[in-house]
């Protein structure tokens, strides 16, 4: 943990001597999320390759840029494509970004991803504030030695989503007239996409939306002191009786079409952080 710990710090170092600024809300675009970033005010724009020690996006839809400037008048760092456990990475590299972003001075993170809809009454293209998750990977990025700078041995996992964040959202789409749905989600390793009675047992347990992504860097910001907040855009609904394909050339289409709703309800909603 040394070594990481060390890296973070190499990181971070390398970001900030390039922005100039503390940026105060760390934001993840998901699959196929990537490209809604235009209306960021003087960018400084860093492929993932340009960092130390920064991994490397392998997904479909995720560009793997780290972006920096101000939106809404807020300065904040946003992640173009993620990493994930199916890639082969370890939880503890899915989480660095969340360490570097929270070592540059960043107190919030809004974390979207596209996620397969659970509940029958989602259509494709809706959004869905998270409220919980379950995290079914078998992973967690806290596993070995506590670093004691960055947050307690057992983190208190009783709100990992704000309910104030949680609030602000659903008063938000309210005024836009956006529908948004509230849930929890789901996490698990993938890459391969769920059976019909993976789907049922999903349902019976509580979940609203399944996806692959999310659970691990929601922990490490919760481990950090973060607050929180998180959305799905809801590519396909999966129906465990009336089964189909979910393509990911259909999912990615879909997440790109739901991402305009989405950053304009995340516009506002970081206007009023």
């Amino acid at each position: 943990m040394g070594a990481f710990f060390q890296d973070v710090q190499d990181a971070a170092a390398f970001i900030g001597q390039r922005i100039g600024f503390t940026p105060k809300i760390g934001l993840i675009l998901g699959t196929g999320l990537g490209g809604t970033v235009d209306e960021i005010r003087e960018p400084t724009i860093l492929p993932y390759g340009s960092i130390p020690h920064f991994p490397l996006s392998t997904a479909e839809g995720h560009k793997g840029r780290l972006i920096c400037g101000k939106w809404m008048g807020k300065p904040l760092v946003v992640m173009q494509g993620r990493f994930h456990l199916f890639e082969g990475y370890s939880p503890q590299q899915i989480t660095f970004p969340i360490r570097v972003m929270r070592s540059l001075g960043a107190e919030i993170l809004i974390v979207c991803n596209a996620a397969g809809g659970l509940d029958p009454r989602f259509t494709t293209g809706d959004l869905m504030v998270i409220s919980d998750h379950i995290n079914l990977t078998g992973h967690n990025p806290l596993v070995g030695p506590n670093t004691d700078e960055w947050g307690p041995r057992f983190p208190d996992m009783t709100e990992p989503y704000s309910r104030r964040l949680q609030d602000l959202a659903a008063d938000t789409a309210l005024s836009l007239k956006l529908r948004l749905h509230k849930g929890v989600y789901a996490g698990l390793v993938g890459p391969s996409l769920e059976t019909a009675a993976e789907t049922r047992f999903l349902k019976a347990i509580g979940a609203d939306a399944v996806g692959m992504s999310t659970v691990m860097e929601v922990i490490a910001a919760v481990h950090a002191g973060m607050e929180v907040l998180g959305f799905s855009a809801i590519t396909n609904v999966n129906l465990p009786d009336c089964y189909k394909p979910a393509l990911i050339g259909d999912i990615i289409a879909a997440a790109e079409k739901t991402g305009v709703r989405l950053m304009r309800l995340l516009a506002d909603i970081v206007a009023k952080l």
